[in-house]
């Protein structure tokens, strides 16, 4: 039965790599574990292939644009599984670098996202969400800069605020 929500332990990390592009070079056993695809079907596969529809392409638009200026980045992201099931997730993202400071490929540690927190996300990313279906992702990108704007943080700020 599909689209049921799976959890994970508050004291288990999911972790993987992609390389440059984004393609899948590593997972722990948690994150092949929670995804239900196998390994072999994992590696070298787009990392989108998680991708659920209810997330706003705006966020992943903010994550990659930190991520290629060599920065950090924090976010709530839900993921599907490989039978359409989902599970939410606290995801610190972050670029590695030679020692030449070029990035060589980004890592990715998950924990279990505060639950009090998803309450805020959700009716967020559905609002983010129903304004990038309506009118494209510069809509839905002005909606989160207003709101980052209001409470006068970073998207940063505001996520570790919650």
């Amino acid at each position: 039965m599909a689209n049921q929500e799976l959890t994970f332990g508050e004291e288990e990390f999911i972790v993987s790599k992609t390389d440059l592009n984004g393609k899948i070079t590593y997972g722990n056993a948690l994150f092949i574990q929670m995804s239900g695809y196998s390994e072999r079907e994992l590696i070298d596969q787009p990392h989108n292939i998680l991708r659920h529809p209810d997330m706003p392409a705006v966020v992943f638009k903010l994550l990659w644009s930190k991520l290629k200026e060599g920065k950090e980045i924090f976010a709530y992201v839900k993921n599907k599984t490989k039978n359409e099931d989902y599970y939410w997730v606290f995801a610190h993202v972050t670029p590695s670098f030679d020692t030449n400071h070029k990035i060589t490929n980004y890592h990715s540690v998950r924990r279990s996202p505060n639950q009090k927190v998803l309450e805020i996300i959700k009716p967020l990313y559905a609002s983010l969400l129903q304004k990038e279906r309506s009118s494209g992702i510069h809509a839905s990108e002005a909606v989160l800069n207003q709101l980052l704007k209001d409470k006068g943080m970073s998207y940063d700020e505001f996520i570790l605020s919650l």
